[in-house]
C-alpha cells in the first residue's frame, strides 16, 4: 500500500484512549506526518449525563484530552494539574453529585460545549470545533448525535444512570442488565458509516466490551455497516489472564452472561463470517492457550503483549493490529 491506510477506531475509556494514542504513534513511526487524515476514532457517547446544567461527555474528553497530551494519566480521567474550587462551591449549594468531581478546567471544556449545544450545534460539530484546539492526530466522531445515555437496571428493578453505579456504587449493586433507551430511534453520526464504507482496517479498542464498545454496536445501522465494510476487522481482547485491565468490566461481562476471558469476548463480539463482526482477534501471551477456541469461532487469532504500560508498547499494540490487518 503506497498511500497511508485508513483507519477506523472504535473506542472508549481509558484503554481507548491509550490505544488511541499507540495507533496514532504507530502512524507517526511508519512516517505518516497527517495522522488526522489516516485516523478516525468513533466515541462511546453511552456515558454522556446533563449534570448542574452541563452536558458530559466523559469518553469523548478522556481521549481528546490524551491525544492533546492535556490528560491526567494517575487518574485515567480529567486534566492533568487541574483544580476543584468550583466543584466544591458546587457542594457548598448541595448542587450536582457530591461523588462526582468536575474539576475546573474540565468544567471549562463541559460549559463550552454546553454553550454550544444551546446554540444550535450538533455533538458532531460541537466535537469538531473542540478538535480545533489541540492538534490531535485523529478526527473523532460520536458515535450518534441522539442522547442515549447508559441506564443500569439493578436485580431489583432500580435505575439509575451509568455514572452514579459506575462512580459512586463502584458497580459493587449488582446489575441486571444494561440500557440506552432510545438508542433503537437513532442513527450513526454524520461520517460515521462513510468513514467505515471507506476504511482498510476497523480496530475494535480494548475497551468494556459492555459499556464502551456495546452502545457503539448498538446504533441501528452500525453493524451492518461494519459487515458491509471491506475493511478487515480486528479487535484487541481487554481481558488478560483472565482478568480485567481497569476497571470493572468483569461486573458487566457476568450481567450479560459472558465469562471474564479473551475468549469469551471475542465470542460476544463474533465472527464476522457468522453474523458477526470479528475477522481477527489479539489475544494476550497470558492466554495463549485460548488461541484454538477463538479460532474455533471462526475468528482469527494473534497472541501478542497486549500491556499499554507506556507510549512505546501502546503503539507496539498499534502495529500488531495493523499487521494483522495485512497492513
Amino acid at each position: 500500500m503506497t498511500r497511508a491506510p485508513r483507519i477506523v477506531v472504535l473506542a472508549g475509556g481509558v484503554g481507548g484512549s491509550r490505544f488511541v494514542l499507540g495507533v496514532r504513534g504507530a502512524l507517526r513511526a511508519r512516517g505518516i506526518d497527517d495522522t488526522a487524515a489516516a485516523l478516525t476514532v468513533v466515541v462511546n457517547t453511552g456515558d454522556d449525563l446533563w449534570l448542574s446544567g452541563v452536558r458530559l461527555q466523559p469518553d469523548v474528553d478522556s481521549i481528546t484530552y490524551a491525544l492533546a497530551g492535556v490528560n491526567d494519566t494517575e487518574r485515567g480521567w480529567g486534566r492533568e494539574g487541574d483544580t476543584e474550587r468550583v466543584n466544591r462551591e458546587l457542594q457548598e449549594w448541595d448542587a450536582g453529585w457530591p461523588w462526582f468531581t468536575l474539576g475546573d478546567l474540565d468544567l471549562g471544556t463541559h460549559l463550552a460545549r454546553t454553550g454550544w449545544l444551546r446554540e444550535g450545534l450538533t455533538p458532531t460539530q460541537v466535537l469538531e470545533r473542540m478538535s480545533h484546539r489541540w492538534p490531535l492526530g485523529a478526527r473523532l466522531l460520536p458515535m450518534t448525535d441522539a442522547e442515549v445515555d447508559t441506564v443500569v437496571v439493578l436485580e431489583d428493578g432500580t435505575r439509575m444512570h451509568f455514572q452514579e453505579w459506575w462512580t459512586r456504587h463502584r458497580a459493587t449493586l449488582a446489575p441486571a442488565r444494561f440500557e440506552n433507551p432510545g438508542i433503537e430511534h437513532v442513527r450513526p453520526a454524520p461520517g460515521v458509516t462513510e468513514a467505515i464504507a471507506g476504511a482498510d482496517v476497523v480496530l475494535i479498542a480494548p475497551s468494556n466490551p459492555v459499556v464502551s464498545i456495546g452502545p457503539i454496536l448498538a446504533v441501528p445501522g452500525m453493524r451492518t455497516a461494519l459487515r458491509d465494510s471491506g475493511a478487515a476487522i480486528v479487535g484487541v481482547s481487554p481481558i488478560i489472564g483472565g482478568k480485567v485491565v481497569r476497571g470493572m468490566a468483569d461486573v458487566c461481562l457476568t450481567a450479560i452472561g459472558v465469562e471474564t476471558s479473551a475468549a469469551a469476548v471475542a465470542a460476544h463480539y463474533g465472527a464476522r463470517s457468522r453474523d458477526g463482526v470479528l475477522d481477527a482477534w489479539l489475544i494476550a501471551e497470558e492466554d495463549d492457550a485460548l488461541s484454538a477456541e477463538v479460532a474455533g469461532r471462526g475468528i482469527r487469532s494473534l497472541v501478542t503483549p497486549l500491556w499499554m504500560t507506556d507510549a512505546a508498547r501502546s503503539a507496539a499494540l498499534a502495529e500488531a493490529a495493523l499487521g494483522a490487518a495485512g497492513l
